[in-house]
């Protein structure tokens, strides 16, 4: 599906680690060159012609974003990956709105991103971390949801797809019971928000998180949504030019509204206006259609995966383009490094979900991750290596 919009199709190569990064269509270049080439003037800051133009081209992206999502603009910042977004909201609202002892539940099979900033606040906030239970096949129930709460449970924070296990959390239900127990949801959005339709409204979550690399955007750049009511309570982290209407010398500041009141600085202009092109593109493909497109894809490799001899499929049941595995008594990396050598790429290892092998029984792990330029014949050829009766031989 539109795979010559990619130039790197050009190469002798077969991308199946889209749930890193994803690859980039000639349209995004394109744009970021235009901006460089043609009217490469600073945002928010000029009262001529091609700084204006960049003024209006920035906030069409939020605007289409806001969109893409079903959210207000006010309501819509943008950072530098959802990394950043988890860590601004977790130091800019969750260290003042959350007390010593009370709780955020998350899962073992979050990625590091919303984990790491919950443990820090740990340490210097004394709130307290606990885990949802999984249930047989690594994915999280209402019903686990339900039994971690206790009264103390103020925040739950959850990917709504996760990049290991690949499961859909049923978020508009979790969100729905937490609300009533006035309970706060982060979301996660790094692998849902480019592979199937977010809306932030029919969720009801507080806060969600992504970023654009994962969905076809360029790198260093992402988004960080969050109900107005909650975004008014944010606490400055980075303070400077654009964040600002004013200041005296006695001290006095006036801050800007949201969302540009966690913009300081210079922005990443060039990627925020590529991104609002790769909006449109995907809007213009369709997310309904590339979410029914990868679930064909995911049906068809399953199927042809469990051809190969000795394949440990870890995340059989799931429903994303993420398919975790292992070839029995090959080292993950290994068999990466193997598959390398066909010009197929996948990702080895952890995958930043370091304390998963509790309940996934082990460390290391392949991970295939699909996305709409992806084909059944791709498919084929990881199975045809997968099946080479060298396969071990050729590793060492």
């Amino acid at each position: 599906m539109n795979r010559d919009d990619f130039l790197i199709y050009e190469d002798d190569i077969i991308y199946l680690d889209s749930g890193a990064t994803t690859l980039k269509p000639k349209v995004l270049s394109d744009t970021m060159a235009e901006y460089y080439n043609h009217y490469s003037a600073n945002a928010h800051r000029g009262d001529y012609d091609i700084s204006l133009k960049v003024d209006t081209l920035f906030e069409r992206t939020r605007y289409l974003v806001s969109n893409f999502i079903n959210a207000n603009t006010n309501e819509v910042a943008f950072t530098n990956n959802a990394t950043d977004s988890l860590s601004k909201l977790v130091w800019g609202f969750f260290e003042d709105y959350l007390q010593p002892g009370e709780e955020v539940l998350i899962t073992k099979s979050e990625h590091a991103s919303n984990v790491l900033p919950w443990f820090e606040l740990a340490k210097r906030k004394g709130i307290v971390v606990r885990y949802i239970p999984l249930d047989e096949e690594l994915k999280v129930t209402l019903e686990n949801v339900r039994n971690a709460i206790t009264e103390k449970t103020r925040v739950i924070s959850l990917a709504h797809i996760t990049n290991v296990v690949g499961d859909i959390r049923p978020m508009e239900e979790i969100t729905k019971l937490a609300h009533e127990k006035d309970i706060l949801v982060v979301c996660d959005g790094a692998q849902s928000v480019p592979h199937i339709p977010v809306d932030v409204k029919k969720l009801d979550i507080d806060f969600l998180a992504f970023s654009a690399h994962k969905m076809c955007g360029p790198t260093g750049l992402g988004v960080l949504y969050g109900k107005e009511k909650y975004l008014r309570q944010f606490r400055p982290l980075i303070v400077g030019g654009g964040m600002n209407a004013s200041f005296e010398f006695d001290g006095t500041v006036v801050y800007n509204e949201m969302p540009h009141f966690l913009e300081a600085g210079t922005p990443n202009i060039a990627s925020v206006i590529g991104f609002g092109k790769i909006i449109e593109y995907l809007e213009n493909i369709g997310m309904e259609r590339i979410q029914a497109y990868e679930t064909k894809l995911r049906k068809y490799a399953i199927q042809r995966l469990k051809e190969v001899p000795n394949i440990i499929l870890y995340n059989e049941p799931s429903e994303s383009g993420i398919i975790t595995f292992n070839i029995k008594d090959i080292f993950s990396q290994d068999l990466a490094i193997y598959l390398n050598k066909y010009h197929i790429c996948v990702r080895a290892g952890n995958h930043c979900a370091k304390i998963l092998k509790e309940d996934l029984g082990i460390k290391n792990t392949c991970r295939v991750s699909l996305y709409f330029y992806n084909t059944e014949k791709e498919i084929d050829a990881l199975v045809e290596a997968l099946k080479n009766p060298k396969l071990k031989e050729e590793i060492i």
